[in-house]
């Protein structure tokens, strides 16, 4: 690698950087801490970095000192881990004082938890993006030891969108039908075409979409992890988006991606699965109520975005509606979000905040009402929850039933405020 080019590319970044306009993400940043910043492809990493950078410009740290390296530029391809010292001396050849370190898709470089844990202790202050969830395995856990906070960073929330398309939430703005109106409709936007920051401003916004979920299927995990059977990749997506809001069992999705005619076996099916989630195109939920060694092979999915899933759906108005209340209960809760399938079933359970959460896109119907909070109240008094909830498209009401309160609240409500 060389010096001068390395220089070259460093002033080149600081001027874009400090020069680009950039829509603040609802993330807090401790001003102490190191971070790791990862997620689906396009989802804003790297513009929440270009965020924290006009901050720090703004609390007068010296542009002198931002070194900013995207390990997707094309002039770094061979890059490599013995490089990165190379990038520290490049550094100190500009500037005497000590830089502050923003590494964008740094998963592309082999053993950069090395270089990440080595400046970490010599108390650089770092940032790194990667779009891989199995940066954060426990492999990679145990080299970084707790040097850094992790944040997963998802497209953007609704109140990001509404923020986005200049809506702004006043005081009582719940009780202003004119802003309630204007949410709704930024609603069926954000509804059908998802969050993707780059999507609002696409025209053609199915074409971009399908353009990006081809560059994750064929570029963060067919050429990553050097799949094979493509179709078989491909089938795995489509009956996924076919199953949403159902468990599926990894005998009965290699059943029917088999029956499709491209022919996989078990095992390798769940690596293809396994490869979906670490390129964060999938979410998994798994079921609080089975065993934990059943817990893994029975789980249900979820697309990262409505927009994606959308992709793959006819009048899929149902799995829209839970798909985003899946992902977007994820984004607040991570880990901490299951169903319950036990001879009942509620679609979410949130243990940590002792709430149970029914989706259905409406409850109009009194055989449908009964069979949604009949199963909530079940579950609670088993469970001893203490929120029950049942979000639709449109209705809201609060169902006594059995001693127990029920909430009904519409998704653009409870987008806005989520538990």
């Amino acid at each position: 690698m060389n010096i001068e080019l390395l220089k070259r590319i460093i002033v080149t970044n600081r001027r874009k950087i400090s020069e680009i306009s950039v829509v603040n993400r609802e993330y807090l940043l401790d001003a102490n801490m190191n971070y790791i910043f990862t997620g689906v492809r396009q989802s804003g990493k790297t513009f929440l970095m270009f965020q924290r950078i006009q901050e720090l410009l703004r609390q007068g740290v010296d542009l002198k000192t931002i070194v900013y390296i995207n390990f997707d530029d094309e002039r770094l391809i061979g890059f490599s881990s013995e490089d990165f010292d190379l990038l520290l001396q490049t550094h100190y050849q500009m500037d005497e004082r000590p830089p502050i370190l923003f590494l964008d898709e740094i998963q592309n470089v082999p053993f950069w938890e090395k270089f990440a844990r080595r400046i970490a202790n010599e108390k650089y202050r770092v940032f790194i993006t990667g779009s891989n969830a199995k940066m954060l395995s426990s492999e990679f856990a145990t080299v970084l030891g707790g040097r850094y906070q992790i944040v997963n960073v998802y497209p953007y929330s609704f109140r990001e969108f509404l923020n986005v398309n200049k809506i702004a939430l006043e005081n009582d703005w719940e009780y202003d039908d004119k802003i309630i109106n204007s949410i709704r409709r930024c609603l069926d936007i954000y509804f059908n075409n998802g969050g993707f920051p780059d999507c609002l401003t696409a025209i053609q916004k199915r074409n971009w979409l399908s353009s990006l979920f081809k560059k994750m299927l064929l570029g963060d995990i067919v050429a990553r992890y050097s799949v094979k059977n493509v179709n078989a990749l491909t089938y795995i997506v489509k009956k996924l988006s076919e199953s949403i809001k159902q468990p599926i069992s990894y005998t009965r999705l290699t059943q029917l991606v088999s029956s499709l005619g491209a022919k996989i076996q078990v095992n390798t099916l769940i690596d293809y699965l396994s490869y979906l989630e670490e390129s964060w195109v999938l979410l998994s939920v798994k079921n609080f109520a089975s065993r934990f060694v059943e817990r893994e092979g029975n789980k249900k999915y979820y697309f990262c975005d409505n927009g994606i899933l959308n992709l793959f759906l006819v009048d899929g108005n149902t799995s829209l509606l839970e798909n985003i209340v899946a992902v977007n209960l994820k984004r607040m809760y991570g880990e901490d979000v299951y169903f319950y399938r036990k001879n009942v079933e509620v679609d979410f359970y949130l243990p940590m905040q002792s709430a149970l959460v029914q989706v259905s896109y409406s409850i109009d119907d009194e055989e449908t009402k009964r069979r949604e909070t009949e199963s909530l109240v079940k579950v609670a008094n088993f469970l001893d929850a203490k929120t029950l909830m049942i979000i639709t498209m449109n209705e809201e009401n609060t169902i006594e039933l059995c001693g127990r309160q029920i909430k009904v609240i519409p998704l653009w409500k409870w987008l806005l405020k989520i538990l």
